[in-house]
């Protein structure tokens, strides 16, 4: 077992986006939530910036980007968007470093993963970065060091923080698969070498322990796992059969299952025992130890609460602590 692999979770502990534009209120909600397990929050409500894009973009090394009617857009050099998200970013880590002070333990961050960014920036044509493997390259090696940078910051600002790095990766799927349209819509770009997908997110985890995200179906758990990924972080009401098999084989070779069994948006929650009933179903199923359950399970929401009202924000967090204790408690 690897030092990644050996890294000490918390037992629940959120995607990433909240609702309302509030940082501090953001931060006191988090540290409040997961005492042992907070994470960097997003407020995408804020605009362009703040969400998971822009974020990315803003962290990026001499590559800049800039907000179009149709999206961001590579730009040449930093412009008024790239300064709004950059001080965002440092309006979000001043509200958190003041809710942690003295606080030891994880403490995840999240940060668009190369291909979703890939996808979703714009070159100076109006398509896509995945039409030029060039483009996508460079894009991979400026999130890597910008990354390095900002999870510095972070461990400067909380000292006694472990941090777990979050790649953020909903279109990863779309990628490998080719299934991201192009800007015309009526086509769509070639698929990505699974080699090459690998590769970029092996240098983008780094030396870094780092759990992937994705809330779309048929997350590539294996590619994952050989790119240096610790967790896999999905929505668990998604799985199919195949990847129940994968799950099974990562489990049993250390990788770390976020998962995603609270719903993202506005809906009666359950009892948090049933929450994680198909977490159990799942082990007893793969003929796993069920004793490993509260080792080897971290519980989130499904996705990010952007969409969410604020009281059931605060109303799903609680309940990934609560069913997260239920899974610790009753195992079987």
């Amino acid at each position: 077992m690897t030092e990644k692999t050996k890294f000490s979770w918390g037992a629940a502990t959120g995607v990433g986006s909240l609702p309302g534009g509030d940082a501090r209120e953001a931060a006191k909600t988090v540290t409040g939530s997961f005492e042992d397990f907070p994470h960097l929050f997003e407020l995408p409500a804020r605009g362009p910036g703040a969400d998971m894009i822009g974020r990315g973009l803003g962290l990026l090394v001499e590559m800049y980007a800039h907000v179009e009617p149709s999206g961001w857009r590579i730009s040449d050099r930093p412009g008024r968007d790239t300064r709004r998200a950059r001080s965002l970013l440092r309006e979000d880590l001043d509200a958190l470093e003041e809710f942690t002070q003295d606080y030891r333990g994880p403490l995840k961050v999240q940060a668009v993963g190369p291909w979703t960014l890939a996808a979703a920036l714009e070159l100076r044509n109006g398509e896509s970065a995945l039409r030029d493997p060039g483009a996508c390259r460079d894009l991979a090696e400026s999130l890597a060091e910008g990354l390095r940078t900002h999870l510095a910051d972070v461990r400067r600002r909380i000292p006694g923080a472990r941090i777990a790095l979050q790649l953020d990766e909903p279109s990863l799927t779309a990628v490998l698969r080719g299934r991201v349209r192009t800007a015309s819509g009526y086509r769509t770009y070639r698929a990505v070498d699974r080699q090459l997908v690998e590769a970029a997110l092996r240098e983008v985890i780094g030396d870094e322990t780092a759990v992937v995200h994705s809330c779309a179906p048929d997350v590539p758990v294996a590619l994952l796992r050989r790119a240096g990924a610790a967790a896999v972080s999905l929505d668990f009401g998604l799985l199919t059969e195949r990847d129940e098999e994968a799950i099974g084989e990562a489990v049993e070779g250390g990788t770390t299952l976020f998962a995603g069994v609270v719903p993202s948006t506005d809906t009666e929650l359950s009892d948090p025992a049933g929450s994680v009933m198909g977490v159990r179903t799942l082990w007893r199923r793969l003929g796993l130890d069920p004793g490993t359950l509260s080792r080897s399970v971290v519980v989130t929401p499904t996705c990010g609460l952007a969409g969410a009202s604020p009281a059931y924000a605060r109303a799903a967090l609680a309940h990934c602590v609560r069913a997260a204790r239920s899974l610790a408690e009753h195992p079987e």
